[in-house]
């Protein structure tokens, strides 16, 4: 699940009644973390909801007082939407026309890594069309049973390594991946050849 984990006014799509469940899970662990995933160079690259709801926040936060705020408020934004025609954000850029091949287009210049956060319907769209590089889960001891799911019927196959892992006090899981190959296999009984078949009937015949 990953619909609205900071509140309960995030995301209600779908009549979602659930928001808020990574509140009860936060600790120190946790925030260092997200300190150290955010404190390297990097833009960002978001979906309207998620930009609105970052727009309307962290510029109002002071920098002194919070880890996040100078980096989210300086970094440069990439924001993916149909709907809005003006970002009044600082250093942040819409993505126009075809979100897909914008975002190749991102990747392909020079500049820092590119993270994603929150941005649920978007992250769909990064799976769809092959457009993601590593995932940074944190997995939270949880079950909702409703609401929007990371991973929907429009995600290629694709593999994953793991790259860094951990668990917070909280039980909360932090896994890193990086992409790989896909690993396919059976733990089926292989059928044997006729060439094999023969040569057992001769074993067995023989004693």
């Amino acid at each position: 699940m990953i619909q609205a984990p900071g509140g309960p006014e995030e995301d209600p799509t779908g009549g979602f009644e659930h928001g808020g469940g990574m509140f009860g899970y936060l600790d120190d662990f946790l925030l260092n973390v997200m300190i150290k995933q955010t404190s390297k160079p990097f833009d960002l690259l978001l979906g309207r909801k998620t930009y609105e709801i970052f727009a309307a926040y962290w510029p109002y936060v002071n920098v002194n007082q919070d880890p996040f705020a100078a980096n989210l408020n300086n970094t440069k934004k990439y924001v993916a939407s149909k709907t809005l025609t003006k970002l009044d954000w600082n250093n942040s850029e819409l993505i126009n026309g075809d979100v897909p091949e914008g975002i190749k287009r991102i990747k392909e210049q020079d500049g820092p890594e590119i993270q994603v956060h929150g941005s649920g319907d978007l992250i769909q769209t990064l799976l769809k069309y092959d457009l993601v590089d590593e995932l940074w889960l944190k997995i939270i001891p949880v079950t909702l049973g409703t609401g929007k799911r990371l991973f929907t019927e429009g995600t290629i196959p694709a593999g994953f390594k793991l790259l860094e892992n951990g668990i917070s006090p909280n039980g909360v899981i932090i896994a890193n991946y990086g992409r790989s190959e896909v690993k396919m296999g059976s733990f089926g009984l292989e059928t044997p050849s006729e060439a094999e078949l023969a040569r057992r009937k001769r074993l067995k015949e023989n004693g």
